[in-house]
């Protein structure tokens, strides 16, 4: 946060969209990344700066599972992960590109189980996973928590802001939440009885 306002004190760049996260995605932005990327390199141009940015973004991507593999001992198979927010960005339904998608790619892999929700993306999703085990697309948030070993936060859609903690932590099996956009680092929620991450924050 501090390195946020810093950077967006300067007028030219602004705060707007320095926000920190677990990547980009969409249907145009990571695909206009790659096409300068090649266009350069057809014409024996290297752009390290969009060489970088993609490459970053790759890997920003990941964030969450590791985040996930880290605290739950490194294995996830047989752990309920519940995700809140499949869409790439609020008031849309694109889930192209997706942050979440890596996240579920990835705790599936490992042999973990999904239960997911989003307010709008979700029959993208089902139609995205129709062929997949161990992974469930519901239509309310709370029953996405249920029984799981952590929630992950990855769209910061406005029902989420300020959802029922007490009731999450009556419902999930253990209280553990990775914030993905950093909605509730202000929340006090290690006070509420919640292991609290964020995106380079410290939650109080």
């Amino acid at each position: 946060h501090s390195v946020r306002h810093g950077v967006g004190s300067d007028a030219r760049i602004g705060t707007r969209f320095l926000y920190a996260g677990p990547g980009y995605g969409g249907s145009c932005f990571p695909k206009d990344v790659t096409a300068l990327v090649h266009t350069g390199r057809d014409n024996d141009v290297e752009l390290d700066l969009a060489v970088a940015t993609d490459r970053v973004n790759q890997r920003q991507k990941g964030v969450l599972v590791r985040k996930l593999r880290k605290k739950l001992g490194g294995d996830l198979r047989g752990r309920k992960i519940a995700v809140w927010g499949i869409a790439f960005k609020p008031k849309t339904d694109d889930i192209r590109e997706s942050p979440a998608l890596t996240l579920i790619d990835a705790v599936l892999a490992d042999g973990g189980i999904i239960a997911a929700h989003d307010p709008i993306a979700a029959d993208n999703a089902r139609n995205l996973y129709n062929d997949k085990s161990n992974i469930s697309i519901v239509d309310d948030e709370y029953d996405a928590a249920k029984d799981a070993d952590a929630l992950v936060l990855v769209t910061e859609w406005r029902p989420y802001q300020s959802p029922d903690f007490e009731k999450l932590k009556e419902v999930m099996k253990q209280p553990y939440i990775v914030d993905g956009r950093n909605i509730w680092s202000t929340y006090h929620l290690k006070q509420l009885g919640f292991d609290y991450e964020g995106i380079g924050v410290i939650g109080k």
